[in-house]
C-alpha cells in the first residue's frame, strides 16, 4: 500500500526533498525511477495538509524535448498527452509598438528529431496535479509541513518540520524557491538583481487556430510571448516595466484587451481574456554553490532567469536529471548518496549550464532593451544571419531543448 501523508515523528527515509512544487515532485518520481521500489524517500510540502490539494497555478509553460522525455521516462506524461500543445514552429520578431510592419527576423522549425516537437505547452496546474497522483502511486511519503530547520552530520542529515516533526535522510534536496530557507541555513549566497519588470500572464482565446506557431515579438519595454496552447488559445508573457505593468492590470478588461491586440496583432482574429491576468516580478539569481554538506540545491533555489527564451522551469528539470543520474550510480556503487564526491558531480555538472543559460537570457534582455536605432539595426542583421544558417539553427534548438553536450540520460529518454 503506498504510503500517504505522514507527520510528526516521521523519520528514516534516504532523501528528503523540501518543496512538492514541480521540480520537487519531479526529482522525487526521478529518484524512484532510479533507485526502485525499496528506496525511501519523502516530500516536505505544507500543501500535503489540504486533504485533496489541487494546484491553483493558472500559468502554463514550455517543456522542451529534453524536459518532455524525464516526464515520459519517469510517467507522467501520458497523463498530460492531452493538454500539450506541440510547438511547431517559432518565429522572432524586433519592431516598436506602433510600427506598420514586424518583419520576422528570425525563424525556427518545429522539430529535434523527426515527428518530435522542440517543445510543448502544457498548463502548470495539470502537471502538477499529475506529478502528485503518480508520487501517491509510487510510495513517496507526503511530509504535510516545511523544512524549517537541519542539521548535517558525517553519517547524514536530521530535518526539522514546521509542524514538530522530524527526519533522517542521506540527502536532502532544497526545492523550495527562489527564496529558498534552506539555502540561507547554509549559508549559501546569491549572485543577482532585479530587471524592474514584470510579467503580465494570462491565456486568450483567438478566432482562428494558431497551427502550433510561437511568436516572441521583441518590444523596447520587453518581449511579448505568444505561446500556442490546445484549441484556440494561447498562452500570453508580457513583459513592461514594473509600474507599466501594474497599470496595464489595473486598466478595466475592454481597456486592457485594446492594449493586448496592439501587441498581439490580428493574424489570428478576434480575441478574448480567457482567466485573470497577473503580474510576476523578474529578476537574476543564481547561487554561488549548488551544494553544501548533504544538501543540494534544485530548481529555484539554485537560479531564477528571465523567461525571455522560456528556460526557467526546462533548467529545473535538468537539475533534476542530473542529481538523480549522479545519486542512482552512486547508490550502485555502494557510495553515500550525499556524499561529497556525489554532491560535487551534481554541482560540476549543472553550474556551467546554469550560468550560461542565465548570461544568455540577460544579455538578449539587455540587447533588445536598447532603443538605438544602430544597435536595433546591428541585432537584426545578426538575426539574418542566424536565420540563414541551418546548422548553427540545429545546434540552438537542440541546447534549448536540453539535449546539447552530454544530456543526463533521463534528458535522453533512457532509464537510469
Amino acid at each position: 500500500m503506498p504510503q500517504q501523508a505522514e507527520g510528526a515523528g516521521s523519520t528514516g527515509f534516504d532523501v528528503v526533498i523540501a518543496g512538492g512544487g514541480l521540480a520537487g515532485l519531479s526529482l522525487a518520481l526521478a529518484l524512484r525511477h532510479g533507485l526502485g521500489d525499496g528506496a525511501r524517500l519523502a516530500v516536505a510540502d505544507p500543501a500535503f495538509a489540504a486533504p485533496s490539494p489541487r494546484s491553483a497555478d493558472l500559468r502554463a509553460s514550455a517543456f522542451a524535448a529534453g524536459a518532455r522525455r524525464l516526464l515520459e521516462t519517469v510517467g507522467v506524461w501520458e497523463r498530460v498527452a492531452a493538454e500539450a500543445q506541440p510547438m511547431l514552429a517559432m518565429e522572432i520578431t524586433d519592431s516598436r509598438l506602433g510600427d506598420a510592419a514586424r518583419p520576422v527576423f528570425l525563424h525556427f522549425d518545429g522539430e529535434v528529431e523527426p515527428g518530435e516537437p522542440f517543445a510543448h505547452m502544457v498548463p502548470n496546474a495539470a502537471l502538477q496535479d499529475a506529478l502528485a497522483e503518480v508520487a501517491r502511486a509510487a510510495g513517496i511519503v507526503r511530509l504535510p509541513a516545511p523544512v524549517v530547520a537541519y542539521s548535517a552530520q558525517a553519517s547524514g542529515v536530521s530535518v526539522t518540520l514546521k509542524d514538530g516533526g522530524a527526519a533522517t535522510a542521506a540527502l536532502l534536496a532544497a526545492c523550495d524557491g527562489g527564496q529558498s530557507r534552506l539555502r540561507s541555513l547554509a549559508g549559501i549566497t546569491t549572485i543577482g538583481w532585479s530587471y524592474r519588470q514584470s510579467a503580465i500572464v494570462m491565456t486568450v482565446g483567438h478566432e482562428r487556430p494558431h497551427e502550433g506557431k510561437a511568436v516572441e515579438h521583441f518590444l523596447p519595454a520587453g518581449p511579448f510571448a505568444r505561446l500556442p496552447l490546445t484549441g484556440n488559445r494561447s498562452s500570453i508573457v508580457w513583459t513592461e516595466e514594473s509600474g507599466a505593468a501594474e497599470r496595464l492590470l489595473a486598466l478595466p478588461r475592454v481597456l486592457l484587451l485594446d492594449e493586448l491586440e496592439q501587441r498581439f496583432g490580428l493574424e489570428l482574429g478576434a480575441l478574448e481574456i480567457l482567466d485573470t491576468p497577473k503580474a510576476f516580478p523578474l529578476g537574476f539569481q543564481i547561487a554561488r554553490r549548488f551544494v553544501a554538506d548533504r544538501l543540494a540545491l534544485v530548481g529555484d533555489a539554485a537560479h531564477t532567469i528571465h523567461p525571455i527564451a522560456g528556460q526557467g522551469i526546462n533548467l529545473g528539470l535538468r537539475d533534476v536529471a542530473a542529481l538523480a543520474e549522479a545519486v542512482t550510480d552512486a547508490a550502485r556503487l555502494g557510495l553515500d548518496i550525499g556524499g561529497p564526491d556525489v554532491l560535487e558531480r551534481y554541482q560540476r555538472w549543472r553550474r556551467f549550464d546554469t550560468v550560461s543559460m542565465g548570461v544568455a537570457t540577460d544579455g538578449l534582455n539587455r540587447l533588445f532593451g536598447q532603443r538605438s536605432d544602430v544597435l536595433r539595426l546591428m541585432r537584426d542583421i545578426g538575426m539574418g544571419v542566424v536565420d540563414r544558417l541551418p546548422g548553427l539553427k540545429g545546434h540552438l534548438i537542440r541546447g534549448a531543448a536540453g539535449l546539447g553536450g552530454q544530456p543526463p540520460r533521463l534528458l535522453r529518454g533512457e532509464a537510469l
